[in-house]
């Protein structure tokens, strides 16, 4: 008869209950879907250089967007980072009331954001079914602007969670993953800023 072998038990008591960062099953998620959005920006982004090099005047038919409004909503998108940062450093720690303020800041600014937008949007000087520079035009700040108001409500759904018990365990880890994508956010907008209000007049 063979003796019972003893079964090698894996304790896993020590390990946290809550994982943050590239330990997060959630995260790995979330860049993907930054990869998948970040390819659709510079499919837009390239069909614009690319347009540019067959027309001889640019932008065609048009002046170019006023400035004023993109560069002062690109100062906000800039300036929103540092709730967006502070959320993510207090999301550990599971205060609530200092995520509440973090996230109460952070939905601040994407509020200023979109009404910003919305002047950046009067202020294209041209329409969207002008010509292929209007339709592009558009669709860049389109995409980027359906990203917004989807981070604003994400963050505000989040932001309800914290006023409850439930704001614990991997609720605590989807505060720091909003961060991460409101990142993309300002990233997005950053690049979508020079391409409308920089480059229309650069080249």
């Amino acid at each position: 008869m063979e003796p019972v072998r003893e079964r090698a038990v894996l304790d896993v008591s020590g390990l946290p209950e809550v994982m943050f960062g590239r330990s997060n099953t959630t995260w790995l998620g979330n860049v993907f879907y930054m990869m998948i959005e970040g390819t659709m920006f510079a499919l837009l982004i390239a069909s614009y250089f690319y347009y540019r090099t067959r027309v001889g005047s640019w932008p065609p038919g048009s002046s170019p967007p006023t400035l004023i409004w993109g560069v002062i909503n690109g100062i906000v998108f800039l300036l929103s980072i540092l709730p967006a940062r502070y959320a993510q450093k207090v999301a550990p720690t599971g205060d609530r009331g200092r995520i509440r303020l973090a996230l109460m800041g952070l939905a601040g600014f994407a509020i200023v954001s979109m009404i910003l937008r919305g002047f950046e949007l009067a202020n294209l000087n041209v329409g969207w079914q002008e010509s292929a520079y209007g339709s592009i035009v558009w669709s860049i700040l389109g995409l980027h602007t359906g990203h917004l108001i989807t981070e604003f409500i994400e963050t505000v759904v989040i932001l309800c969670v914290a006023f409850t018990d439930k704001m614990e365990g991997s609720r605590l880890a989807d505060v720091a993953i909003n961060s991460d994508y409101w990142y993309f956010v300002v990233i997005t907008a950053v690049l979508s800023d020079f391409v409308i209000y920089g480059a229309t007049r650069l080249l």
